[in-house]
């Protein structure tokens, strides 16, 4: 992977969203992974449209991509562990089938982000009890993936349970290192609370995932004013690719590079593909990783891989 041991890819989401799947069913597998080649990224996320391992995998041999690994629902809190295990271990099973790193987790247990609700007020939040529970949940599905070769990297997510820079802390400090990771979200950490350099910094050693995702300041400030819902936000183009909006990305990439993180950057963007032309954006973010970000790593005398 480089000097850095840093690999960039692209999530699917921009072609097509597994919570609103009518948006960009035009677009296939075949499409979504070229696109992926001619924009120069590595790799993806498997998204819901995605075949099984038996078929994807010569899919992606045949383009020299590779899978990084897949979001998962958990509802822990409100349907209890044992209820959780199988279906998470069927997703680790397929993710190993892919040869992937991570699996992805988020705690679904009370989230908005798929209801119409003001996303900038009315997420949920947990009792010390159910915080308890979380964590603890947490550490036995992190400490089980490992034995699918996977770590287990929580998504802080707006309109759910762990959002704020405060909700992040609480989780990392509940839950053990060892097993419990964190899936670093610039575009989250920047719509919640826009702590996107102290949660970087408080929690570097906790990452081994990153999503770089930017955000329009004009757009969140309309979406926030209107109490909108997280779905209608992106809808309405809150998110966009690093290079188009506000996140600081060079000071983020810096440092991520002066701690020595080692993984994948994930450029991810909710947009309707509609309106947002899905290549047409990861050239976008492309552009901008190699004329902004690479040469800070190349300053640095560090290596990285498409």
């Amino acid at each position: 992977m480089g000097a850095t041991e840093i690999t960039w890819g692209i999530s699917p989401i921009g072609w097509r969203n597994d919570d609103i799947p009518e948006i960009g069913a035009e677009n296939t597998l075949g499409h979504l992974l070229g696109d992926i080649v001619v924009a120069g990224f590595a790799g993806t996320e498997l998204g819901g449209f995605f075949p099984g391992p038996d078929v994807l995998n010569k899919e992606l041999e045949l383009r020299g991509l590779r899978i990084a690994g897949q979001w998962f629902s958990s509802y822990i809190v409100r349907d209890g562990l044992p209820a959780v295990r199988e279906a998470f271990a069927d997703q680790c099973r397929s993710l190993q089938g892919v040869k992937a790193d991570v699996i992805v987790i988020s705690e679904q247990t009370g989230s908005i982000q798929g209801l119409d609700r003001n996303v900038f007020s009315d997420k949920p939040e947990f009792d010390d009890e159910q915080w308890v529970q979380l964590c603890e949940g947490l550490n036995q599905l992190g400490e089980e993936a490992q034995q699918y070769g996977l770590q287990l990297v929580y998504h802080h997510h707006m309109g759910t349970v762990v959002q704020t820079a405060p909700e992040i802390a609480r989780l990392m400090d509940g839950t053990d290192a060892r097993f419990v990771h964190l899936l670093y979200d610039t575009g989250h950490c920047y719509a919640s609370d826009g702590e996107v350099l102290e949660v970087l910094k408080t929690h570097i050693g906790r990452i081994r995932h990153v999503h770089f995702k930017d955000i329009r300041q004009n757009v969140l400030d309309q979406c926030r004013a209107k109490g909108r819902s997280f779905q209608q936000s992106f809808m309405q183009g809150m998110f966009t690719v690093p290079g188009d909006g506000c996140v600081p990305f060079e000071d983020v990439y810096q440092l991520l590079l002066a701690h020595g993180y080692k993984g994948w950057i994930i450029v991810e963007a909710e947009q309707d593909p509609a309106i947002a032309h899905p290549l047409e954006y990861a050239l976008i973010a492309r552009k901008y990783i190699d004329r902004n970000l690479l040469p800070l790593a190349a300053t640095a005398d560090k290596g990285y891989k498409r």
